[in-house]
């Protein structure tokens, strides 16, 4: 509430962020009146932007609990903002929709790599399976003794990960909806069978979803669309030693870009299929009443072969998110690196379709494409925060490519 009323100096990055997505982002009243103070531009860096819509709705929400957003006026204005405000396209939500929905509880998903504990976010997010799959493959092989520089570690770490984004395609959803096979993914033989598919000299034609045992359901189709990026992560550890490692979304960068009560509306409707089926085989991911999507948010703890927490931490930037995390644990793990150097090396995720790589990657470009890997040089702009825990000492540790910062006391 304080930091609502009192406001924030606007940074460069959401400066320019606001002035690229002028256009949605002055579709509608209350966000242009926020964004655009003066009508003729963005708020540029340095203002200070205060926001007594938002203070007011956290005000009621402390007051009043959950109720107040779910059934009160809070309610009111986001139903008035769906179906008055985005008059282009209104949507469909009705008061008993929010009045209906209900918080779950999920257990997280956890799995060993190199005897750490590594535990993550289950279904309907597929970054925790999806994440220690990958890793339970590539335990089959000796990274450590390949080195970061070599790009036969890349080749290895880019199959696991096609093998295992075949899999998330494939069964991933809201697993009250859909039949999935959920840690199964991640039995030590099927994960060796996985392994054992990969090729050291190239990539395999096509990474193909397989069948964990004592597995059978109604054949489904894959989703293996890539989404927008967006999201952000916070890790935490405070003076009692509770370690937090949370991600947080409205999807794309402002979300629906409708905003109501001082705060933006998501378009998560977009972490669905767009195509319910295909060639008559139903897609699990697809969009079904009070289903939630699948998601690829990938908030990780690690805890060391004592059983000590040894490190948090997550990612924004979509389904790429799932890389980002993955290589940091490796570069972690098995090449000693030091947290923030773990973070600040060049990102390279491969989601199937071939490998991404900013243009800091170029050493290895070469030697990944001399392998038969196809190779995409672009802007890959995560948001990782991590912190480790070891020998009594904290580290802190924040991604360059953003604004985050390393705080403690």
């Amino acid at each position: 509430v304080e930091l609502a009323e009192r406001g924030f100096a606007v940074s460069p990055r959401l400066s320019a962020l606001v002035e690229k997505d002028r256009p949605r982002l002055g579709k509608y009243t209350d966000t242009r009146l926020y964004y655009f103070p003066d009508a003729a531009s963005a708020v540029p860096p340095g203002y200070i932007l205060r926001n007594q819509d938002y203070a007011d709705t956290l005000r009621e929400i402390a007051l009043n609990g959950a109720d107040a957003f779910y059934t009160g006026d809070i309610a009111l204005q986001i139903l008035q903002a769906v179906k008055e405000e985005a008059s282009d396209n209104p949507g469909l939500m009705t008061q008993e929709d929010l009045k209906n929905y209900k918080v779950k509880e999920r257990a997280p998903v956890c799995g060993f790599y190199r005897r750490y504990k590594i535990c993550s976010m289950g279904e309907p997010s597929s970054g925790g399976l999806t994440l220690l799959e990958a890793l339970g493959i590539l335990e089959n092989f000796d990274l450590w003794k390949l080195g970061p520089d070599n790009p036969l570690s890349w080749h290895l770490i880019g199959e696991a990960s096609r093998l295992a984004f075949a899999d998330r395609n494939y069964y991933m959803a809201d697993p009250d909806f859909v039949k999935t096979p959920g840690d199964k993914l991640l039995d030590p033989s099927y994960l060796r069978k996985r392994a054992a598919l990969i090729n050291m000299k190239g990539p395999m034609q096509s990474a193909m979803p397989g069948q964990p045992p004592g597995w059978s359901a109604a054949p489904v189709a894959s989703d293996p669309a890539i989404k927008p990026p967006g999201t952000t992560h916070i890790s935490i550890i405070d003076t009692y030693g509770n370690v937090l490692s949370m991600t947080s979304s409205i999807e794309d960068a402002f979300g629906s870009r409708l905003m109501t009560g001082g705060f933006m509306l998501n378009n998560e409707l977009t972490d669905f299929s767009f195509e319910p089926d295909v060639n008559g085989k139903p897609v699990a991911n697809r969009v079904e009443g009070g289903k939630r999507p699948r998601s690829s948010m990938t908030p990780t703890i690690i805890f060391d072969p004592d059983g000590q927490p040894f490190m948090a931490i997550g990612s924004a930037g979509g389904s790429a998110i799932i890389g980002y995390v993955l290589q940091r644990i490796i570069s972690v793990i098995d090449w000693d690196l030091d947290l923030q150097t773990a973070l600040d090396v060049s990102n390279v995720v491969n989601r199937g379709a071939g490998f991404e790589m900013e243009d800091t990657a170029h050493r290895l470009a070469g030697g990944i494409k001399d392998m038969g890997h196809p190779v995409e040089i672009k802007e890959l702009n995560s948001g990782l925060t991590a912190i480790k825990m070891e020998d009594g000492i904290l580290q802190g540790a924040v991604d360059p490519r953003r604004e985050g910062v390393a705080m403690g006391r």
